[in-house]
């Protein structure tokens, strides 16, 4: 079993516009699929799941697009507090907090203190992340400890020091790049690419990538 999936959660746009509808409620859809999957993985056994939610190069979307994200961002935390605490989830967020308001910010400390003691699954949001950004940070937290530049040092300065690696990383939508997403942790990650689209993403694909994940030989490098 995978112990740490990564998601990358694209199609959100493409998926309303089939519709004919607004992207915004692509991505409203693509937000009560992060509950289906988060609950799907518990089924599977999963112990870490991190969810690709919004990027640093994000904020280069229209504003109102962006407005909206963070409300709905503000949304889902409130109706998904209930199912943390109810499914025994661990919740986390990984990325730069600064840019967001006090009050998003407020209610992400919350939850975290709220699901802390949680041991069913972690659930990670990565909310303005991007891997090369992480690493910039961790280098700076790393000089300012005085630490020595070394792997060990920098993977526990990292967002994620609080986790394993991903074991396997799933892109939705078609694209096949990794968006600048957990590029040190998913070093000898498995990938997967599907072009299902985020919202039609569901239990079933999941678990035929989790069948498959099992039948792969990991040799890290070795023979």
């Amino acid at each position: 079993m995978p112990r740490h999936i990564a998601i990358i959660m694209d199609g959100n746009g493409r998926w309303a516009k089939e519709r004919s509808k607004a992207r915004s409620k692509g991505h409203e859809e693509g937000a009560k699929n992060v509950r289906t999957i988060t609950e799907s993985a518990i089924k599977a056994g999963v112990k870490y799941l991190t969810l690709y939610a919004f990027s640093t190069e994000n904020w280069a979307r229209p504003k109102s697009e962006v407005e909206f994200l963070m409300k709905l961002l503000e949304r889902y935390l409130d109706k998904e507090a209930e199912t943390y605490r109810k499914n025994g989830i661990r919740f986390e967020v990984i990325g730069d907090m600064s840019r967001f308001s006090d009050s998003l910010v407020k209610k992400i400390e919350s939850i975290r203190a709220e699901t802390a003691k949680n041991k069913k699954l972690t659930q990670v949001l990565a909310i303005n992340y991007g891997a090369k950004d992480e690493i910039v940070r961790a280098v700076k937290k790393m000089q300012s400890l005085s630490l020595e530049p070394n792997e060990q040092n920098l993977s526990i300065s990292l967002d994620t020091a609080f986790m394993p690696d991903v074991d396997m990383l799933i892109r939705t939508g078609g694209d096949m790049r990794l968006s600048n997403f957990m590029l040190w942790q998913s070093a000898y990650a498995e990938l997967f690419f599907t072009k299902t689209l985020w919202p039609d993403f569901g239990e079933e694909e999941l678990f035929l990538m989790i069948e498959e994940f099992k039948t792969r030989e990991r040799r890290f490098g070795r023979v």
